[in-house]
């Protein structure tokens, strides 16, 4: 069953009661897409034989992520580009195969809109679309593209060091820190930590 959603004038979409945010057409369609190109993709990193969607094979991504970009800012401005969409792609497939999650395509956590899918219009929050979580807990939820931002970062926003890899993402990633019931209502999550 295709879910139902109503279109805003500003472009979002307001999920009815009946929405499921795994079988949205336009995950679907991405999802489709990023199966399809793995090949070639993997192909073009030159480690397609280590590619296998094993936990291990995050820290090859890991690498080449670090080769391609050295900033969140630069994966942000290039999450449209075939590299970057196959790593979300690949990371979110090791997570859903490793640790029982799913590809959702999730409302946003402050309007309770959907938001364009990738951003359509060229802008992006912090968090962007899709994300993987545990398939019936509406409140887990870690999106790829912002994984791929945290490794970049090298110190946190009091100007300690951090040193975050996929790998220790993959280990623990509904970090036991992180609590949901402690953002204030009115404060927008923390681009850094990706979390929902």
């Amino acid at each position: 069953m295709t879910p139902t959603v109503s279109t805003t004038v500003d472009g979002m979409t307001d999920p009815d009661e009946t929405y499921d945010p795994t079988r949205h057409p336009d995950l679907l369609r991405w999802l489709g897409e990023r199966q399809g190109a793995h090949g070639r993709w993997a192909e073009q990193t030159s480690h397609a034989d280590v590619l296998d969607f094993t936990p291990a094979s995050l820290g090859v991504l890991d690498g080449l992520v670090r080769e391609t970009a050295h900033s969140m800012e630069e994966i942000t401005a290039r999450r449209m580009t075939p590299f970057v969409q196959g790593a979300i792609w690949y990371v979110g497939e090791v997570f859903c195969r490793h640790q029982a999650m799913a590809w959702k395509y999730i409302p946003d956590i402050v309007s309770g809109e959907l938001e364009p899918f990738f951003g359509a219009a060229g802008e992006t929050s912090a968090l962007d679309h899709p994300c993987v979580g545990v398939p019936d807990d509406p409140e887990s939820y870690l999106y790829p593209l912002n994984m791929l931002r945290r490794i970049l970062l090298t110190e946190d926003e009091v100007g300690d060091p951090v040193e975050e890899t996929l790998l220790s993402i993959f280990a623990n990633p509904f970090d036991e820190d992180f609590d949901e019931d402690d953002e204030d209502d009115d404060e927008e999550l923390d681009p850094v930590d990706g979390r929902g």
